[in-house]
């Protein structure tokens, strides 16, 4: 018997740094994925010796542990996320999603010491297909919105590698309340909003973004360059900041020819194969 976790990226809309504060936040996952395939073994692990750690802080026995993901790495995607829920998936007997998702968040923070919150998490496992999930981190409940057909994401790669582990990242930074509050009022406005608002709203939340401490210069110019470009209706860095992908709305599909669309994908899955 084998077990295979299949984890979606995800993209976040809008409400960024809100989840550790009890804020609100709009993803959705997209179609790339990272896929673990554990196998028991007798006495022995085997695989990537980060996976196997992980595996170790899970609380999984002795296994073949293999990995293939096209996630980008340090993109701001949740490629580290992906992983953790993937091992917490087969290493844990649980059906509580809520439950596995803070799971997955114990072992991130343990083993990869990345001081993340619970959304990439709550974003993979309560995706739905053509929908954008509305978490409310005050009390970790969620909604879902249909995601409108004029609304046509690309990301853009700011060509910065980064990982909040290794960063300067404050979470007590003394811009952080405002951030939350202003980025909670945008988030509400989102779920009403034309393509051309919430292009705005895009822009409003890099603004806020910026201040926070989150950003870098040359980020920011690379965002105010496509802000700039006709059809674009709104950019932002996207991620825990310091880098990886810019979320870039535009008018159609032919705004940015060099970058695709992204498509709506569902939630994490676990199967078992005998």
């Amino acid at each position: 018997m084998y077990r295979r976790a299949t984890v979606p990226a995800r993209i976040n809309i809008i409400g960024e740094h809100t989840d550790y504060e009890g804020g609100l936040s709009l993803p959705f996952t997209i179609n790339s994925h990272l896929t673990l395939e554990v196998k028991k073994s007798e006495n022995d692990f085997s695989g990537e010796p980060t996976v196997i750690k992980l595996w170790k802080a899970a609380g999984g026995g002795p296994a073949d542990l293999q990995i293939s993901s096209d996630i980008p790495i340090g993109k701001g995607m949740s490629s580290s996320a992906a992983l953790c829920l993937a091992v917490i998936l087969c290493a844990k007997e649980l059906n509580n999603p809520l439950e596995i998702c803070k799971e997955a968040q114990r072992i991130e923070h343990e083993v990869l010491k990345t001081p993340c919150g619970l959304l990439d998490q709550m974003a993979m496992m309560f995706a739905k297909k053509g929908k954008a999930t509305l978490i409310n981190f005050s009390d970790y409940s969620v909604e879902y919105l249909d995601l409108p057909n004029n609304w046509h994401f690309k990301l853009v790669d700011s060509e910065i590698h980064r990982s909040l582990s290794s960063t300067n990242y404050n979470k007590k930074s003394d811009y952080l309340k405002t951030h939350v509050i202003e980025e909670n009022s945008r988030v509400k406005k989102a779920l009403n909003a034309s393509a051309e608002e919430l292009g705005v709203l895009l822009n409003q939340s890099h603004e806020s973004l910026k201040l926070l401490g989150v950003s870098l210069p040359e980020i920011d110019e690379k965002i105010k360059s496509l802000q700039s470009t006709k059809g674009v209706y709104g950019a932002r860095m996207m991620g825990g900041g310091f880098g990886g992908m810019i979320l870039t709305l535009v008018e159609n599909p032919e705004i940015l020819p060099d970058y695709p669309l992204v498509s709506s994908s569902g939630s994490a899955v676990l199967k078992e194969f005998f």
